[in-house]
């Protein structure tokens, strides 16, 4: 029989184990208890979803001895749908919406932008000193204006959609034409009022049934008259100067207030757009055309500068593999180090070295090449740049690759009667794609979206005369970036129609990738 006590080492293990666990359930229900308000008061109901789910699952695993294999698996599936499946489900979400300039809040805030947007200055009005004012949270509110008059020395005190009051002298202290103390209140300091000033900003403070306060710095506020006004029963917003009625009605992909002279204004809401962005996409025709022509040279880039790295670095590997070079480890070193300079700045310095007038290059070749303002040379430079950053990478690779290969293979070659290039070629560089073609792979996605080499080197370029979705450079994930960020404003939801199809795409290309490379694996 053995014995079933336990050691006072295996108690103190399993005190600290419970200890340690404790403390990781109460820190993790502490922040669920400080989030999911937060979440409920932003209505972010996926994140709120996964909050609640997350610590439900932390509870059930870890406050148990069961579901052992579960507690290993649920770190790794957290971060997973964290950071990856969401921001995929968000991306796809947002290409189903307009999203973008003009159109990213609800149609409250752009009613409330829009009539905000629309004040000018009663006659007549004084510049008021304002303090911001506050008998909750600095940060959050709920806010209160305190106004001064600087002629009548009047104090007044109004929130969001109550109409100002006097104020009773005896219960503020004025200092310098502001209220600098308040009973029952905390007195805002200029730098809170810049953290909060957004939600200060947009609060509709009534003077009289005509006129607001607007508020205007962090110190000052005026009375102000909307010239845009906003009928809730008839859901129309009325231009009190001319006496246009703007209604809702659908303009292009979106709704808008429209006038009955069919004149929109500028402000919309965000909006479910259905397969729009997508139908956009693929039928209209400078955008169709643009798309192809970017994919087409994305897909040139990507495996061009797999073939160029790959290439030069398997010749150098293979060369100084050679036992007959002396000095191989200096050389070596010498070769990496284009791979130890941050990607960044490589970039950077070689788009200096391609000025046509100035760069090294031209200067030391007494040449005159456009290398940045011809669309064919610029290519050019894109991919000897890529090449140049990504060669020693594959070199390490195919280093340790050809390493690795017994060189029993290369006597029983040449015993055969077979070349060194024979050898070489029908024996070595199948072995070594073994093991290095899922890197190659990897490289091709990874060159397939490496926005870096195109955005710091030539900025998409050149552009046509007139043209700013895609430069002559533009590979599809530098296009997204402009259409979402461009100088024509930002269309999130029609970047995001791109990103899910650009995603796509190269899940596909890396699927055949890989079926292809299982035929290696019959090589022995």
């Amino acid at each position: 029989m053995t014995s079933a006590s336990t050691t006072p080492r295996e108690k103190t293990t399993t005190i600290r184990g419970l200890v340690g666990r404790i403390m990781v359930l109460s820190l993790t229900l502490v922040a669920a208890i400080y989030l999911v308000p937060l979440l409920i008061a932003y209505r972010m109901w996926l994140w709120l979803a996964v909050v609640v789910i997350a610590t439900g699952a932390m509870f059930l695993l870890y406050s148990t001895r069961r579901f052992i294999p579960a507690k290993y698996l649920f770190p790794g599936t957290f971060f997973l749908t964290v950071f990856l499946i969401i921001p995929i489900l968000l991306t796809i979400q947002t290409s189903f919406t307009n999203f973008g300039d003009g159109y990213r809040g609800t149609k409250e805030e752009a009613i409330t932008s829009i009539t905000n947007n629309s004040m000018v200055r009663t006659e007549n009005s004084p510049t008021y000193g304002l303090s911001v004012a506050t008998d909750g949270d600095v940060n959050k509110g709920p806010f209160s204006l305190f106004l001064v008059n600087p002629q009548t020395k009047e104090v007044l005190r109004g929130s969001d959609g109550k109409k100002l009051e006097k104020v009773d002298a005896s219960t503020v202290t004025v200092d310098n034409g502001v209220v600098t103390k308040a009973e029952g209140y905390t007195i805002l300091s200029p730098r809170q009022i810049n953290t909060a000033y957004e939600d200060i900003s947009t609060m509709s403070v009534p003077f009289t049934d005509k006129t607001t306060v607007k508020v205007q710095g962090v110190r000052t506020a005026f009375e102000g008259t909307k010239r845009m006004v906003y009928n809730e029963s008839s859901d129309t917003i009325t231009n009190t100067v001319t006496g246009d009625v703007y209604s809702i009605k659908k303009v292009g992909l979106s709704e808008h207030f429209v006038n009955a002279k069919g004149e929109s204004l500028a402000q919309s809401w965000k909006q479910n757009v259905g397969l729009a962005n997508y139908s956009r996409l693929f039928t209209e025709g400078n955008l169709a055309s643009q798309f192809l022509k970017a994919f087409a040279w994305t897909i040139i880039f990507a495996l061009g500068s797999v073939l160029l790295t790959f290439g030069l670095g398997f010749f150098l590997a293979l060369t100084l593999n050679d036992d007959r070079i002396k000095g191989k480890k200096l050389y070596r070193s010498f070769l990496l180090l284009p791979y130890a300079v941050p990607g960044f700045i490589s970039l950077l310095v070689w788009s200096n070295f391609y000025n046509q007038d100035f760069g090294l290059i031209n200067r030391m070749l007494h040449l005159s090449i456009p290398w940045l303002s011809d669309p064919t040379m610029a290519k050019v430079a894109v991919l000897l740049t890529n090449t140049w950053m990504g060669f020693p990478y594959m070199f390490i690779v195919c280093t340790g690759a050809l390493q690795s290969i017994s060189g029993d293979v290369k006597e029983a070659a040449k015993m055969d009667g077979a070349s060194g290039m024979q050898a070489t070629w029908r024996i070595i560089t199948p072995l070594l794609l073994v093991a290095v073609a899922p890197l190659l792979v990897s490289t091709f996605a990874f060159n397939f979206n490496n926005f870096n080499a195109i955005q710091l080197l030539t900025e998409g370029g050149p552009f046509p005369a007139g043209e700013y979705t895609r430069g002559g450079t533009d590979i599809l994930i530098s296009m997204v970036y402009r259409i979402a960020f461009g100088r024509a404003g930002s269309d999130f939801g029609f970047a995001s129609a791109v990103s899910v199809v650009l995603f796509a795409v190269t899940g596909v290309l890396a699927a055949l990738q890989f079926r292809a490379t299982k035929k290696l694996e019959d090589v022995n």
